[in-house]
């Protein structure tokens, strides 16, 4: 299912497993999340492992082929530039590391390298808020972001180049252009397809619930345990995707899978392929 789409957004964040065999209960293991699907039919994916190795990206994608938008993490590089798979990178982690630097050099900062690089991170995004305004069409979103986008990221690009030489690579600031220079030509791989978006946020917002949650329960008794938790959270992130109340839907799917006994009539019951209205308890 995930597989089935134009673009995968992935993304991972730590939990701690106990009872983990050979591994000590302070070790930190993963949680993967991957959000695809065909367009109108998001779902997400949520993973365990116990290591944060690039090789579970690449068992999650199998012989997927489309865009892949993940951030800047190494263990994305061993996915390489295959046949087939595309690779976006993500502006909002971009961003983040400039206001960073903008925190950091308060009142000071502000006319500096890092103010003019979210000054021009900010008209990127002006350009997709117009867009959704305007609720225009994937073609349409295209041509315009080549109108207005392409000159922006132009003056992006030129800036980051003339900084990089000037600024110290291990202070703030040139930890921050180097990372957006590494990532240049992912960053702008957007421009190819009004369907992309420039930032990883779907991959992110999918992955906040359980990094939320995280903070009241604090660890998985058992691996277990964990993969459980993964197949919960999967079925309730893809049903909040799909516009389904999450407590309606899972009352639906435990009413109706004991008597499901065929795999097209357990399909029938993931989220992506139910009707919110049928959720709805008539009044």
């Amino acid at each position: 299912e995930i597989r089935s789409g134009p673009i995968v957004n992935m993304d991972e964040t730590t939990v701690q497993v106990l009872h983990e065999p050979d591994r000590a209960n302070t070790t930190k293991s993963y949680m993967w999340v991957a959000r695809g699907g065909t367009p109108g039919k998001p779902v997400v994916l949520f993973r365990y492992h116990p290591t944060r190795a690039g090789s579970v990206a690449a068992d999650i994608l199998g012989d997927f082929q489309g865009y892949l938008q993940t951030d800047g993490y190494s263990g994305y590089e061993a996915l390489g530039e295959r046949e087939g798979l595309r690779h976006l990178g993500c502006m909002a982690h971009v961003r983040r590391k400039f206001v960073e630097v903008e925190k950091t050099a308060g009142k000071k900062g502000k006319g500096g390298t890092a103010h003019a690089v979210l000054d021009l991170i900010g008209k990127l995004y002006g350009v997709e808020s117009q867009a959704e305004k305007q609720k225009l069409k994937p073609e349409q979103i295209a041509a315009l972001r080549a109108e207005k986008s392409g000159p922006i990221l132009d003056k992006l690009g030129a800036l980051l180049d003339a900084r990089v030489a000037t600024t110290p690579p291990k202070s703030l600031l040139g930890k921050a252009i180097n990372y957006a220079r590494k990532q240049w030509n992912r960053l702008v791989v957007y421009l190819e397809d009004g369907r992309l978006r420039p930032d990883n946020n779907l991959a992110e917002n999918a992955i906040r619930p359980f990094a939320v949650g995280r903070k009241n329960w604090l660890f998985s008794g058992h691996p277990r345990g964990a993969d459980a938790s993964a197949t919960i959270y999967s079925l309730i992130e893809t049903a909040r995707v799909n516009g389904l109340e999450p407590y309606r839907y899972l009352r639906h799917l435990f009413e109706h899978l004991p008597a499901a006994t065929t795999n097209a009539q357990r399909k029938a019951l993931l989220p992506q392929y139910i009707d919110p209205k049928s959720l709805i308890i008539p009044a």
